[in-house]
């Protein structure tokens, strides 16, 4: 057989099947999300919703557990999730919220499962090996009535411990459990609290500006690393774009943690998916670490979510990082991402081609208009009048290019499902054109089985177009929709130039706490599609990022009062990224 007819029948292959050995994933990730099982949740629309993920890596596989989702995921690439179906809420409880904020941990050869509970509705349940449905009850009741709980099973010293909480008015709690009897023996501690008159991406509300309600402090989750506890928490509430997760750090697991200067530590207000909020650390096969978190969706209720991972790390310093630039661009997978800089990230290079280009569709329902499709807000999406087969979307890059990757970000419009709805599927084929004439299948899952609300397709060959049509065969449910249908890849022009004239303005030094605000300002780039901001204490260690499309200015009010910042900003837009800006201290 020779090489090109052994790439023509892999060709094949995947325009039939829909598959390959993809490189890259892209956020948010494309898991089967089961719809809010809560009625009060769905009275403006039934939606997909699920937050609070944990992931753990046992015996080599990946366990995915977050809310309400009637079961979990398991992976050996961080790619393909295979979902086990199990409720684990007792019998004779009367709520809905089935393994809400669940914990999980790894102690010797067994995982551990609990979810969030005031009450005994949850036993402690235990695995040997997970991928099927074998749990056993490890302790019937839990004594322990914790809320959005976190375990750390320390190794080194063969002790359990427990922290958790959720609540804008009281800390993280922690206590430890013996090994033996899977029981606090009642020795509970504050651990952490929120100081939001000197942490600014603490403040409630949207944009950090919101008075009226005070902040919550939630998702406790506990990492040892180089014999130091890090203790990681979310803030300031679910539902904002600026839900981040932040670090507290000790050599006791009990006692005496301070602030981490580098906070928070994922954070991610701005582009197509957003929020790095109430979330959990983990190490890859490669012995790498990622960071899962909670996306804020919010069109149909302020808790419809979604879920993200991003490549993390401990740096030089043992600073604790997550590296969200581009976040929600192709990015690699672990078993391509070795001997690469995780404080670099691991965005694949492919830009977005089709941000506010024009756009076609079969028809329109009311004000769900097509350009929301393509505007890079998750929360805005365009519908079509129906769910029938042959409704169609189609994108005009403005240019023949390159194309390299798909994301198909599904909108729940009309859907009739509550709870975990299994069996259901997507069917849809992906047109090609250099003419917007004659077509070309590029992608074909007419015969895909499996439900994927926001598919991501890395092509196998790259391929060339400028127009890109999306054929419905198949929905779930309700009408053919979509929040985001985005094309990775190159264009054929140059990346934008350097952004000349930045400036950080911050607020007011002699007024307490205005410190914790600045308004960043540039010269418009005329070649750019958007630029991503890079903030941090250290002109080495700028971790933080914030993408920004379409302006030239951003109200930064994520910063902590007394500390000295360092920015850079950079542009980008199809053909590629420009050169940071220089360093700018802001004291």
């Amino acid at each position: 057989m020779t090489n090109k007819f052994y790439n023509a029948i892999l060709f094949l292959v995947f325009v039939t099947y829909g598959f390959s050995q993809q490189k890259t994933f892209c956020n948010p990730i494309n898991i089967d999300y089961g719809y809010t099982p809560i009625p009060n949740l769905y009275a403006q629309g039934k939606h997909r919703a699920t937050a609070d993920p944990v992931i753990v890596n046992f015996k080599g596989k990946y366990f995915l557990f977050s809310t309400n989702q009637w079961g979990y995921w398991w992976s050996t690439d961080m790619l393909q999730w295979n979902f086990v179906s199990r409720k684990f809420l007792k019998a004779d409880a009367k709520v809905y919220d089935e393994l809400c904020a669940p914990a999980a941990f790894v102690m010797k050869d067994e995982m551990y499962l609990i979810g969030s509970t005031h009450k005994p509705y949850f036993s402690l349940f235990k695995t040997k090996d997970g991928t099927t449905d074998d749990w056993e009850v490890a302790v019937e009741d839990f004594k322990v009535g914790a809320w959005d709980p976190g375990f750390l099973y320390d190794e080194e010293q063969d002790k359990l411990y427990l922290y958790w909480g959720s609540s804008n008015e009281f800390p993280i709690l922690g206590t430890e459990i013996n090994t033996k009897t899977l029981q606090s023996e009642g020795f509970v501690k504050p651990m952490i609290s929120l100081h939001p008159e000197d942490h600014g991406w603490e403040r409630f509300g949207e944009y950090n500006d919101n008075t009226f309600l005070q902040p919550f402090m939630e998702g406790a989750w506990m990492t040892k690393h180089n014999g130091k506890y890090y203790l990681q928490y979310g803030a300031p509430a679910t539902e904002f774009s600026g839900y981040a997760d932040g670090v507290f750090t000790s050599k006791d697991p009990l006692d005496a943690f301070a602030y981490q200067s580098h906070n928070p530590f994922s954070y991610k207000p701005g582009g197509f998916a957003r929020g790095a909020g109430h979330g959990a650390t983990y190490q890859d096969n490669f012995g790498n670490w990622w960071h899962i978190s909670t996306l804020i969706l919010g069109q149909k209720n302020n808790f419809e979510r979604r879920i993200g991972i991003w490549p993390s790390g401990f740096d030089q310093d043992d600073v604790l990082y997550c590296n969200t630039a581009y976040g929600d661009y192709p990015t690699f997978l672990p078993e391509f991402a070795q001997g690469k800089d995780f404080t670099k990230g691991l965005f694949r290079g492919w830009m977005l081609l089709n941000y506010n280009k024009p756009v076609q569709v079969s028809s329109t329902l009311g004000g769900y208009q097509p350009n929301f499709a393509v505007d890079e807000d998750m929360k805005t999406y365009w519908s079509a009048t129906t769910g029938d087969k042959g409704e169609w979307f189609q994108t005009d890059l403005g240019e023949i290019a390159t194309i390299n990757a798909i994301q198909i970000n599904y909108a729940d419009q009309d859907a009739t499902f509550t709870g975990k709805s299994l069996g259901v599927f997507h069917q849809y084929k992906i047109y090609g054109s250099l003419d917007g004439k004659k077509w070309k299948v590029i992608v074909d899952k007419s015969n895909n089985t499996t439900d994927v609300p926001h598919d991501y397709v890395e092509l196998v060959q790259p391929t060339t177009a400028r127009y890109l049509k999306l054929e419905n065969i198949k929905m779930p449910t309700g009408k053919f929709a979509l929040s985001g249908f985005r094309v990775f890849g190159k264009g054929n022009g140059v990346a934008p130039k350097k952004v000349e004239n930045f400036m950080v303005l911050r607020a007011d030094k002699n007024k307490f706490g205005e410190r914790r605000s600045s308004w960043i300002r540039w010269q418009q780039n005329e070649g750019a599609d958007g630029y991503v901001i890079y903030f941090g204490k250290s002109p080495d260690k700028l971790y933080g990022s914030i993408m920004v499309y379409g302006k030239n200015d951003y109200f930064f009010t994520g910063m902590d009062r007394t500390d000295t910042y360092y920015f850079q900003i950079e542009a980008f837009n199809v053909n590629g990224i420009s050169e940071r800006t220089e360093t700018i201290k802001v004291e």
